[in-house]
């Protein structure tokens, strides 16, 4: 935890905010949890409100490292399988993605709150998004990075940066229902995280986060264990007394 030189109001009421709202992601997002181990995501009322600080930075550091990944891709290298049937292109098309809905999201409005948290953001994704689909729009969305995919890349990402600049936190469409920005974010810092890995694993490079961004991403995937009832599995699996099956996930 940073220090926090309580003599100045500002930086104290600003660090106070900052914890306070991930405090609320947090009991937001195992809300449920109780009556929902393992069982999905049950209908119920969204009960946390806005928050004064969004998880920006974050998201804007993973945004950087896959740019700063895709920068370091050999030319040869485009066309080479990735993850599963995604060539690196289609990855790089999918991880953009994670960029250009929070531009397209923050162009539209609602007042719908059927998502309460990052962690039923996913669960739901996973009953009602088909998987063949998500597939699909990546190689849609690799295709249109067009001959110079870094350039289209970087462009992206600082249209999502700009976006975000100034923004409050409010209500914004999801493919999966309304929810609230700072719920939405941690999921494309999610993405930009897990997906980035893939693309350096695909790519021969170092296959290093930063370090706020891991912290962040890992408690999602924690959050996402417990839901899907995993939660002593994974325990265990991390303490060393056990593997995880082949295949096991999260999302």
């Amino acid at each position: 935890m940073p220090k926090v030189h309580w003599s100045n109001g500002r930086l104290a009421e600003g660090f106070l905010a900052k914890w306070h709202c991930r405090l609320e992601w947090w009991i937001g997002s195992i809300g449920g949890m109780a009556i929902n181990q393992g069982k999905g995501v049950a209908k119920h009322a969204c009960a946390r409100a806005s928050c004064d600080v969004l998880p920006i930075d974050n998201f804007r550091a993973a945004a950087d490292y896959v740019v700063a990944l895709t920068e370091c891709v050999p030319q040869g290298k485009w066309d080479e399988p990735a993850l599963g049937s995604w060539t690196v292109r289609s990855l790089v098309g999918h991880i953009s993605r994670a960029m250009t809905t929070v531009v397209d999201y923050l162009a539209r409005s609602t007042t719908e709150h059927a998502v309460c948290s990052a962690a039923d953001y996913y669960l739901l994704v996973a009953d009602q998004i088909d998987p063949h689909s998500i597939q699909v729009r990546g190689v849609q969305a690799g295709a249109e990075l067009g001959d110079d995919p870094l350039t289209s890349l970087t462009a992206i990402r600082d249209r999502a940066v700009s976006a975000l600049s100034g923004v409050e936190d409010r209500l914004i469409p999801t493919a999966v229902g309304g929810m609230l920005l700072s719920d939405y974010l941690p999921t494309r810092t999610f993405e930009l995280a897990v997906h980035g890995l893939d693309l350096a694993r695909a790519t021969g490079q170092c296959e290093s986060l930063p370090a706020e961004v891991t912290t962040e991403v890992l408690t999602l995937a924690a959050t996402l264990a417990m839901r899907r009832g995993h939660g002593e599995l994974v325990l265990l699996a991390l303490t060393g007394r056990c593997s995880l099956p082949g295949g096991f996930t999260v999302v």
